[in-house]
């Protein structure tokens, strides 16, 4: 027997009904940004592979349920979106690896972070993986107002770097997205 192939939409519905999230079609709908017919498709989609199960509490009101198919395969998608998502942290913590690899070869040792919190972490960690003997790094909360005597790393959008060297700096957020793209597998 194959299973089921449950594509994204009907995921994200099993994941509302899974959460309770949705007490009839109408809140489905709107949960989904979905017409009322669109979703009530849906529903009926689900009903049929044996993932939701729709039981009866009056006349005017019913519930829907998950079956253990659809639990599981809840369980079953959600592995996959974290085992997904950590490869995708580990490619962009390598990434950065690479990056501060770089700017070392330059020449460069002090090197100051100004980043959102999750990639000042990535950042921490690249930076003692490639084992940097005379190095260091500085995180900063915010940006001086003077030029920095090191090499300015930038994990944050929109961030006015007027008074910077060029030569001196790197938005790694562009340099990331850059090499991902270049290294990205086709047809996935």
């Amino acid at each position: 027997m194959t299973p089921e192939f449950v594509d994204e939409r009907e995921f994200e519905l099993i994941n509302i009904i899974g959460q309770k999230l949705g007490s009839n079609q109408r809140d489905l709908s709107r949960q989904l940004s979905l017409s009322l017919g669109q979703t009530n498709m849906l529903v009926r989609r689900l009903v049929a592979k044996g993932f939701i199960r729709i039981s009866q509490l009056n006349k005017k009101k019913v519930q829907y349920l998950l079956t253990p198919k659809g639990i599981a395969e809840k369980l079953r998608k959600s592995i996959k979106y974290t085992r997904h998502t950590l490869n995708a942290i580990g490619l962009i913590k390598d990434h950065v690896r690479d990056i501060l690899k770089d700017v070392y070869g330059q020449g460069h040792r002090h090197f100051y972070v100004y980043s959102e919190a999750d990639l000042t972490f990535l950042i921490e960690t690249a930076f003692r993986e490639a084992n940097f003997p005379d190095a260091n790094l500085t995180i900063l909360k915010e940006l001086p107002q003077v030029s920095l005597d090191g090499f300015l790393l930038i994990g944050k959008e929109h961030v006015d770097l007027n008074g910077f060297n060029k030569d001196k700096r790197l938005n790694l957020i562009e340099e990331v997205a850059r090499k991902n793209h270049m290294t990205e597998p086709k047809n996935l």
